[in-house]
């Protein structure tokens, strides 16, 4: 069985953890996260390595996964993915046997379809996304680059999801939606108009909040 690095130790990499070992098809090497964590372990895998020796590591291993979460700001995760592929890592896609992926759909490298997520027809899951457990992309949807799309979160069909989006919990984005990048959609949240600038937009229907307001909608 291939091995696989995973480069983050937090939550979401216990939710990641859950889903590599429920597909089987990798075997984790160890984690990579800060050099405090060095000699400690997560869900029983080793935290072996910081950020300081991945280009060692790329060197012995072939797969990575970066475990890195998703919520105000994809930053980290972008910067990672992005170094790693500069210096040579591959990353799979990782796929919940829970979850529905059609098989008319196309996703990307280093992207993770979490338990009874549905991915439908003719939909683009682009790199280092996150669909989260029970989220559901409907048919000819586009969810583009380092987008997360959050537990029970709905986008229907015709959307497209610019890059780095984040897409709240249980939110329902109805057909025929385009959404700029960098958005950020908080928890519950119903969007029925397009948003062509990018900030935060919360609420039914979603209209766009201060930056004060995040911490009661990020979710």
């Amino acid at each position: 069985m291939e091995e696989i690095v995973l480069v983050g130790g937090g939550g979401h990499c216990r939710a990641c953890i859950d889903v590599i070992e429920a597909e089987n098809k990798f075997r984790i090497a160890g984690v990579v996260d800060v050099k405090e964590k060095i000699g400690t372990k997560i869900m029983g895998y080793d935290i072996f390595a910081t950020d300081d020796d991945l280009p060692r590591l790329v060197k012995d291993y072939k797969s990575f996964f970066v475990t890195i979460g998703h919520m105000k700001d994809p930053g980290k995760r972008i910067t990672l993915y992005e170094y790693l592929k500069g210096i040579g890592a591959t990353f799979p896609v990782i796929v919940s046997p829970t979850a529905y992926v059609s098989d008319h759909a196309r996703v990307a490298s280093g992207a993770i379809i979490m338990h009874k997520a549905s991915v439908g027809i003719n939909v683009k899951i682009g790199n280092n996304c996150i669909i989260n457990t029970g989220a559901i992309v409907e048919h000819d949807s586009t969810i583009d680059d380092y987008c997360h799309i959050s537990t029970g979160a709905v986008v229907n069909g015709n959307c497209i999801v610019g890059s780095g989006t984040f897409v709240g919990s249980n939110s329902v984005i109805v057909n025929d939606i385009k959404i700029t990048e960098g958005t950020l959609i908080g928890a519950g949240s119903v969007v029925i108009e397009s948003i062509a600038g990018s900030g935060i937009y919360a609420g039914n229907p979603a209209k766009k909040i201060s930056n004060e307001a995040l911490a009661k909608v990020i979710n």
